[in-house]
């Protein structure tokens, strides 16, 4: 297959600025070969949320994706990918992947890499949950989906919202063994002796 495909696709939900994150870091990983979709809500969260217009976060990927095409690569299984990460994922995009509702190239790619066996990385964007969205969170994960929700780790003492961005970003490709250097990972603790309680 020559470079690592993975698909990135960005929903509507908040948060884009994990989606433009991920796209930099692979940029940046010449190993990789991005392919985006982003669904038109995703495009008008970019513009509220970041300071990119559509087209810059688009520029950052090897190979974008029209979301309406279902005829694209990405939408076939015979077309080898590594995986998926939707990040942000909204509920919407929950639902349909849950469910099988494919009515755009996001949700179908999605449903792509889950019947093929493909890891699929849903960074979820929504709180608080009530119990249809769990229903569709246990769904989503019986068919093999891994839910990757954007919690921060704290002990890492983070300074700044990049560096919260970054452990996640991180976190969601250790998913892929892709290491970027984000993830200030947890040290083993040395073991406790007597009289140092």
């Amino acid at each position: 297959m020559g470079r690592l495909r993975l698909v990135v696709g960005i929903s509507g939900a908040s948060g884009s600025v994990y989606g433009v994150r991920l796209l930099e870091v692979l940029a940046a990983m010449p190993e990789v070969e991005s392919h985006l979709v982003m669904t038109t809500t995703a495009r008008m969260n970019i513009a509220f949320e970041t300071d990119r217009t559509p087209a810059d976060v688009e520029a950052l990927a090897d190979v974008v994706h029209d979301a309406r095409d279902l005829s694209a690569s990405i939408a076939s299984g015979s077309f080898r990918v590594a995986g998926m990460i939707v990040a942000p994922c909204s509920i919407k995009t929950l639902s349909a992947i849950a469910t099988s509702y494919t009515d755009n190239l996001l949700t179908r790619a999605a449903d792509v890499a889950l019947k093929e066996r493909r890891r699929l990385v849903l960074v979820l964007r929504e709180t608080p949950l009530h119990a249809g969205h769990c229903r569709l969170l246990l769904d989503a994960a019986t068919a093999g989906a891994v839910i990757l929700p954007p919690v921060p780790s704290f002990y890492t003492r983070p300074a700044s919202i990049e560096e919260i961005v970054d452990q996640t970003v991180g976190r969601v490709l250790d998913q892929f063994d892709l290491e970027a250097g984000l993830v200030r990972r947890w040290r083993e603790q040395p073991p406790i002796t007597r009289g140092s309680r």
